[in-house]
């Protein structure tokens, strides 16, 4: 939440140290996670389509053949059945050197009818504290926001049980994004829901895991479980292997993206990696602009006999004030403070 400060999308009005104090804030962070975006879209989504296929093993015509039409499919799949994959494959693009993580939701929508393939940024996405990889985790559990009528369609369509739930508020991330993007909620809105959709192991009573003899083994199933998080009311349990499956292995719906590989479960990005060079260069640009405004309209001491009219007011660029003065030269009843001008040095070294 207080990295995507650093991007500089909103600017201050600052009172500290004077009032009109520079609020810019330095690029080096919006500029190098606009590069990576632009640089990994060209790579990652070219004009031809994003699969490309190789052949393994002995080539000949008949396998490169196949191969032709596996990529021709795929990509056609891809780029025109599949509405959402480009705009919300840019969208975690952007997110990605951010957060450093950021999760892709792979599956077939019975509803669509088609494979659907959506981005969940990384604080939609909960893990154990022990998880190292989304293999390996126990559980996953993903927060999804619905709003009132769609939930009602999923409700009529018997995808979720029909029970009365209650809303929730925004968490402290969406607030800031929220912010940045400039919106705000005006009147009266239409509740959102928070859904937690659990990807868990459970020994259900009734659907245990048994041996050849019938009897129950006590080893946990997969399941997809989706609760209400306001009232904690349970909408829906589904089986989460395939039924031909004997091993019952557990149907894998999310994919992790790295930015840079971390110390644990999830990946460093850039808010980690040079958040605190982007908010030195920020605080060196707007010490440049500050020396720069003061140099240009300095303040001073005044001798104690001199009045000027309307102290209160400051003086603002290009005005002359009134001033009374007992005796002798004006000059010597004012001291300018030695205000220096911006620093060279300091222009240099935010430069490197």
């Amino acid at each position: 939440t207080e990295g995507l400060d650093l991007l500089g999308f909103k600017y201050e009005n600052r009172t500290e140290p004077f009032q009109g104090a520079s609020g810019a804030t330095h690029p080096v962070l919006a500029e190098a996670v606009t590069q990576f975006q632009a640089g990994a879209y060209k790579e990652l989504l070219p004009s031809e389509g994003p699969v490309r296929t190789q052949i393994v093993g002995r080539p000949d015509q008949e396998k490169e053949a196949q191969a032709q039409r596996v990529k021709d499919y795929m990509n056609y799949e891809l780029m025109e059945k599949m509405e959402e994959y480009e705009p919300e494959f840019d969208q975690m693009l952007f997110h990605l050197p951010l957060a450093g993580s950021t999760f892709k939701k792979v599956y077939y929508d019975d509803l669509l009818e088609r494979a659907v393939s959506k981005f969940v940024p990384a604080d939609d996405l909960v893990v154990p504290y022990s998880a190292t990889s989304l293999n390996d985790a126990e559980s996953i559990i993903q927060t999804m926001k619905i709003s009132e009528n769609e939930l009602r369609k999923q409700q009529v369509s018997g995808f979720y049980s029909d029970i009365d739930l209650g809303a929730v508020q925004k968490d402290d991330v969406e607030k800031k994004e929220k912010e940045l993007d400039g919106t705000k909620k005006t009147g009266k809105q239409e509740p959102i829901y928070t859904l937690l959709e659990c990807h868990v192991n459970l020994d259900l009573e009734g659907f245990e895991d048994k041996d050849d003899e019938l009897n129950p083994t006590g080893i946990k199933l997969p399941y997809v479980v989706t609760v209400d998080e306001g009232s904690r009311k349970v909408l829906s349990i589904r089986r989460n292997y395939q039924p031909t499956d004997p091993k019952r292995n557990k149907i894998h719906y999310f994919v992790h993206f790295k930015f840079l590989p971390g110390l644990g479960f999830y990946g460093f990005g850039l808010i980690h990696m040079i958040g605190g060079l982007s908010r030195t260069a920020t605080a060196a640009l707007r010490q440049l602009l500050d020396a720069g405004t003061l140099s240009n309209l300095p303040a001073g001491f005044k001798q104690r006999g001199v009045r000027v009219r309307d102290e209160a007011a400051p003086i603002q660029p290009g005005e002359f004030k009134d001033v009374d003065a007992p005796g002798g030269s004006l000059r010597d009843a004012f001291f300018p403070l030695p205000y220096k001008e911006p620093s060279a040095t300091l222009l240099q070294l935010m430069g490197i």
